[in-house]
Parts: C-alpha cells; sequence; structure tokens
C-alpha cells in the first residue's frame, strides 16, 4: 500500500494585484515613525526593526516612536495626527 500525498493548495481565485510602494516626500530628511500596540515586547520588536531600517537607509533618515500603550484601544485621534504630522511612513507593530 503506498502513501498518497495530497497538495492542499488551490489556485489563486482573484488575480494578483502589483504593489508598488511610494511615498510623498518634501525637503525634510526621511522620516519613519514606529508605532507599538501597547502588546508585551511589541515596543523591543519595533526597536529592532528601526535599527535594521537605519543599517540600509541613507545617514541622513530619522525616526521616531509610540507606543500607544493599550492593546485594547486604537491609537487616539491626538497620537495620530501628531504621527502623522512628523513623518513620512509609519510601521506598526504587534507583540504577542
Amino acid at each position: 500500500m503506498g502513501i498518497t500525498y495530497l497538495d492542499p493548495r488551490a489556485e489563486p481565485s482573484a488575480p494578483v494585484e502589483p504593489y508598488a510602494a511610494a511615498l510623498t516626500r518634501d525637503d525634510r530628511p526621511l522620516t519613519i515613525g514606529l508605532l507599538a500596540n501597547g502588546f508585551p515586547d511589541s515596543d523591543t520588536f519595533l526597536r529592532s526593526v528601526e535599527s535594521a531600517l537605519l543599517r540600509r537607509l541613507p545617514p541622513s533618515t530619522q525616526t521616531t516612536f509610540l507606543n500607544k500603550r493599550n492593546a485594547s484601544a486604537p491609537a487616539s485621534a491626538a497620537q495620530v495626527d501628531g504621527m502623522a504630522a512628523e513623518v513620512h511612513c509609519v510601521v506598526t507593530a504587534y507583540g504577542h
């Protein structure tokens, strides 16, 4: 009696859409916002992401960090508005 292996993957039902990330830049140095959601270690993880990004991006790149502290609540309008005024893009992270 042989073994039959089944491949559970299906053919995609939706067309693949290419994704091209782009930033609208101004004259300021690139500033990346890092937003931790408040779960344990989300800030630690983002600090590692920050280090990796800064090793690969131009030396003038800056980061700003926010930990919203409450994983069960969305970031406040003030937090979102404040970060949006300072940064070109935001990386968010969940903890465990």
